[in-house]
């Protein structure tokens, strides 16, 4: 676990992940209180990422649930493998004929045959899903429920139990406590409102868009390669981008996506062709690619006019130089 709120900023940044102390402070308490962390904000800010680098940074392994809609418990918890009973199923037809030796009546036979079930009903035949898995883990894990505002209101209901007691009830196999209770992250962008049930088991953590700062200290983090005047460059246009009324805003995943795009073509800094031939790794709809082009429009007038074009003597295409 960790120490301190220092410790979680350390050891995230060994992880390539800036944490703020807001951020740190919401971790150290979750690990030292053993409580389960919902984390909130849109889409493309690193809520996942935050689950990966926590279990990077203590050495446990992640174990994740993909949230989506109609996912039921069976599905998150475990499954049985039919094909394996079926192979078992085989096995006793050829020894049936054992089995039943001596059976005094049709009811000791079939008492015989019904001892038989806990075979069929063990866990051997059990194939285990993400939220068994945790719960079963021989060593301490981190169990990451990704995109739990997706799932319906009837699955965040049977997280109660798991959240509340970390035990899980098997009708076959009975209730299962877990061996070690794991940290457990669940991410939502908010498409749907969660419980107060739900929200009273977790520390909440709302993660929002970086500043200008925060972001290129992220973008020098993960793309040490770029140009920094690039780099400012691309923080600037995609700040611009974020104010605007789009279907899906740009995240820091489509800022680092962009920047290494425009590396690995050599690019020092951007013109208004350049933008408009990469746009499309950062804005997603056709919709919000014609939003995009018109605000770069203004952003170039924008940039003339404060530094005077005539001043500056910039052609048409320059957008930021």
């Amino acid at each position: 676990m960790f120490s301190s709120i220092d410790e979680v900023i350390e050891r995230f940044a060994k992880n390539n992940y800036i944490a703020s102390r807001r951020i740190a402070t919401v971790i150290y308490l979750a690990s030292a209180l053993r409580k389960p962390v919902l984390v909130e904000g849109p889409a493309g800010v690193g809520k996942t990422d935050l689950a990966k680098v926590l279990a990077a940074a203590l050495g446990h392994e992640l174990i994740r649930l993909q949230c989506y809609e109609g996912l039921d418990e069976g599905k998150a918890l475990y499954e049985w493998e039919y094909a394996k009973q079926l192979l078992y199923t085989q096995i006793l037809k050829d020894k049936i004929s054992e089995v039943l030796t001596g059976a005094k009546g049709l009811t000791e036979a079939v008492d015989r045959i019904a001892r038989e079930d806990e075979v069929f009903f063990s866990e051997r035949f059990v194939l285990p899903r993400p939220l068994l898995k945790a719960i079963t883990s021989d060593k301490p894990c981190v169990l990451l429920i990704d995109e739990i505002d997706k799932a319906d209101a009837e699955f965040e209901a049977f997280l109660l139990e798991l959240l509340s007691d970390f035990q899980i009830s098997v009708p076959e196999l009975g209730t299962l406590k877990a061996k070690h209770i794991p940290l457990v992250v669940l991410t939502s962008n908010n498409a749907r409102e969660m419980s107060d049930a739900l929200k009273r088991r977790c520390l909440h953590l709302y993660i929002d868009f970086p500043d200008r700062k925060q972001e290129l200290a992220i973008i020098k983090l993960k793309v040490p390669d770029a140009a920094e005047k690039l780099a400012e460059e691309v923080v600037s246009v995609v700040q611009s981008l974020r104010k605007l009324d789009l279907k899906k805003t740009p995240g820091i995943s489509e800022t680092l996506d962009w920047v290494k795009a425009l590396t690995l073509l050599n690019v020092q800094s951007l013109d208004e062709e350049l933008v408009n031939e990469t746009l499309d790794t950062i804005v997603k709809y056709e919709g919000d690619v014609r939003k995009a082009q018109e605000e770069l429009k203004d952003y170039v007038r924008r940039i003339r006019a404060r530094r005077g074009a005539d001043a500056t003597g910039s052609s048409d295409k320059d957008l930021l130089n």
